[in-house]
């Protein structure tokens, strides 16, 4: 690897040092504090999405498009049966030769071309959260430390004896006022976390003391900014506007933090709270990542109404317009739509469209005047859904196919009863639809950017709710029969439209064009020319300078290596369980480069233990 090459990779946001040519917003960043330098190191995955920017980019190439078909396993971490029923979503983190994850009932330490432990530190209680641990690399008086969350429990441990920090809090630990699902992210001296429960919010601590730094609301009170008078009241008593992605990305050099809101309620589908478009629902905020204090917000929904909430955080890189440095900001959303930013000034690159939003007819309920349509790129999931759409024989299988005309015919409400059902809408994408929490994955040397999507429906219908009125009321449009030897396998869901049912897809963040699209996933239940329909996925893509896509995520039980410059599949490896994760890839003492997936997606009568694997070239 050449200096100039590594010099790209410890700074991302900072192009200039590999040629590029000055920024194009105004003013000079400053300095990238001293260490990030160790947090970039080339072998390592320090953080949830290896850098604060959310690349997901590994300068890593000694596994390449040449050699990766020849992969194998090198090693397994059983891990212990995760209470939730969804599973584990665990990234772990590789620092200097050692593996850091959180499993069910431990925080542990591995080596990491082995993945024995090194030590084992007990959680009694409530478990750390399903998506791992933080790494903070310390200061001059602080060495290096873990944290983890587990409910609303923050704590902290000695990251080279896995021992509780005492000084950290109250005897290793905080109280957060709200629980988050997630590790925190570590800028600076902060830890900062998002919010699963109301109100919402964005708070950060101390990775020293434990001492809360600052607070964002994402309710705004009466009289701050981003209320209005017509609104505030009618947030008092709301759920509040949740920041659930797994992490945040920050742009180091600007210390801006970039958080994203959802609407304010779990799952929103009737558009009856609150009335009038929301402040700071379903937007993309930037804060200052040392106060708090909010410097802009982008909407890609004024008021939610369909579950379209965002749920990852965005991506940053630098790309090269019309020869000038930009620095953008690429945000995925569950709609399906791919927002691409100025991420210093919030202005779309390539503009957005108001697209007219037609009036519901649920009583009560309420939607906006219009939503923002980006220009480019086109959608990356289904948006729509016309009869010609559904499913046939000829696609997959009689019974599946004849199932879903049914279910079509009978809509929602109560279908196994005489009389007629009540009217549905076929929505597209549904809340399992689109981009999901596993987010993107960007490689700053070309500029593409890659997101996995799925292409799953809800039937939506009006029932009768208790004390009168009515209520949505929402269910799957797709098949979960496992009827004879042409039913689905237990744990995977058939979709009622025509495949894909799961696409990756790569686009240009300098052009807003798709540069490649492909089905990812296949149903090895039908007969081999139709197998490849794409598969319902959950969980992230990561990118290597070996020029490399590597991604699990799907319900089909496989993790995939594909080309970043064309999408062609490569190699996959049959895991125990769905991937719904993000892997990782880093090298060892030894020298190797590996790549790990955990194995820990929901469990069904053929699902194995779960686990950590790793690969490596033989």
């Amino acid at each position: 690897m050449t200096a100039a090459r590594l010099v790209c990779v410890l700074a991302p946001l900072a192009l200039v040092a590999c040629g590029r040519g000055p920024a194009a917003d105004a003013g000079t960043p400053p300095a990238t504090p001293a260490p990030y330098a160790h947090f970039l190191a080339a072998a390592d995955w320090p953080t949830y999405n290896r850098d604060l920017a959310g690349t997901r980019y590994s300068p890593l190439d000694q596994i390449d498009v040449r050699n990766v078909a020849r992969l194998v396993e090198a090693w397994r971490y059983p891990l212990p049966p995760f209470p939730d029923a969804s599973g584990y979503e665990l990234t772990p983190l590789a620092v200097d030769g050692v593996l850091y994850l959180a499993a069910a009932d431990r925080i542990v330490a591995l080596a990491a071309d082995t993945g024995t432990e090194r030590w084992r530190h007990v959680v009694r209680g409530e478990p750390p959260s399903p998506r791992g641990v933080t790494y903070w690399p310390g200061d001059a008086e602080t060495p290096p430390r873990l944290f983890y969350t587990a409910g609303r429990r923050l704590a902290a441990l000695d990251a080279a004896t896995g021992q509780p920090v005492r000084a950290f809090g109250s005897g290793g630990a905080v109280e957060m006022p709200i629980p988050y699902r997630s590790a925190p992210t570590a800028f600076e001296h902060l830890l900062i976390v998002g919010s699963d429960g109301p109100p919402g919010s964005v708070r950060a601590y101390s990775a020293r003391t434990g001492a809360q730094v600052w607070l964002f609301s994402a309710v705004p009170r009466p009289g701050e900014a981003g209320s209005d008078a017509a609104a505030s009241d009618a947030w008092g008593g709301r759920h509040g506007l949740l920041h659930r992605a797994a992490s945040f990305t920050v742009d180091v050099d600007r210390a801006l933090v970039y958080a994203v809101f959802g609407g304010s309620g779990p799952n929103a589908h009737d558009g009856g709270e609150p009335p009038g478009d929301a402040q700071l629902g379903n937007a993309v905020v930037a804060l200052d990542a040392r106060t708090g204090a909010r410097r802009w917000h982008f909407h890609t929904l004024r008021h939610e109404v369909w579950d379209h909430d965002l749920p990852a955080a965005p991506t940053l890189l630098d790309v090269t317009i019309r020869d000038a440095t930009v620095p953008v900001l690429v945000l995925p959303s569950r709609p399906g739509y791919l927002y691409i930013l100025n991420r210093v000034t919030g202005e779309p690159l390539f503009g957005v469209e108001e697209s007219p939003v037609p009036p519901g007819d649920v009583p009560g309920a309420a939607t906006s005047r219009a939503r923002p349509i980006p220009v480019k790129p086109p959608p990356l999931a289904r948006t729509s859904f016309a009869p010609s759409d559904l499913v046939t024989a000829e696609d997959t299988t009689a019974e599946h196919a004849a199932f879903c005309r049914q279910l079509r015919e009978r809509g929602g409400g109560q279908r196994d009863a005489a009389g007629p059902a009540p009217r549905a809408t076929v929505v597209f994408p549904g809340s399992a639809g689109g981009a999901g929490w596993g987010g993107a994955a960007a490689d700053p040397t070309r500029g593409f950017v890659f997101v996995n999507t799925a292409d799953a429906g809800d039937l939506v219908w009006p029932e009768t709710a208790d004390g009168g009125g009515t209520a949505p009321t929402t269910a799957g449009f797709w098949w979960d029969g496992t009827g004879g030897d042409a039913g689905p396998r237990a744990g995977e869901t058939w979709p009622c439209q025509k495949p894909p049912w799961g696409r990756l897809t790569a686009v240009s963040a300098s052009s807003g064009e798709i540069v490649w699209q492909v089905p990812l996933g296949v149903t090895a239940e039908l007969p081999p020319g139709k197998q490849g329909t794409g598969r319902l996925n959950r969980g992230g893509p990561i990118v290597t300078a070996g020029g490399l896509v590597f991604v699990a995520a799907t319900d089909d039980r496989r993790l995939r290596a594909f080309a970043s410059r064309t999408g062609e599949e490569l190699w996959s490896a049959e895991l125990p369980r769905p991937g719904h994760a993000v892997p990782i890839t880093y090298q060892a003492r030894n020298g190797k480069q590996y790549v790990a997936v955990t194995a820990g997606g929901p469990a069904d009568a053929a699902a194995g233990a779960p686990a950590v694997i790793a690969y490596a070239l033989p």
